[in-house]
């Protein structure tokens, strides 16, 4: 099992606009790919009130990049994604790592 950990630093004021992009759209149309999350935060205390910090679950490379990819062709996200900006953009950064489990690691 592979873990993806992305993080989300979004503009000043555009934090609940993408949580709602992620609650009505982005989490229906994974799910329609096969995309499982293991998990979303938003930052209670730490560097940035501003960030979305969320897992993915892989079972290898491979599979997250037949499904990613897809996902990112959609048509559905593509839209879904020009209207939630339609304002300007959300994010200031995004960053992302593909995490392995340690032999010792509660989650595999």
């Amino acid at each position: 099992m592979i873990h993806e950990l992305r993080i989300y630093r979004t503009l000043p004021g555009r934090l609940p606009a993408l949580l709602a992009r992620f609650q009505n759209h982005t989490l229906r149309i994974w799910e329609r790919h096969g995309i499982r999350q293991a998990g979303f935060w938003t930052t209670l205390v730490g560097e940035s009130s501003s960030d979305l910090t969320y897992l993915l679950a892989w079972e290898s490379l491979a599979e997250r990049e037949q499904k990613w990819t897809a996902f990112m062709a959609d048509p559905e996200w593509q839209a879904a994604r020009a209207d939630s900006e339609k304002d300007g953009p959300i994010n200031a950064n995004v960053s992302n790592q593909l995490l392995t489990p340690t032999a010792f690691s509660a989650v595999k």
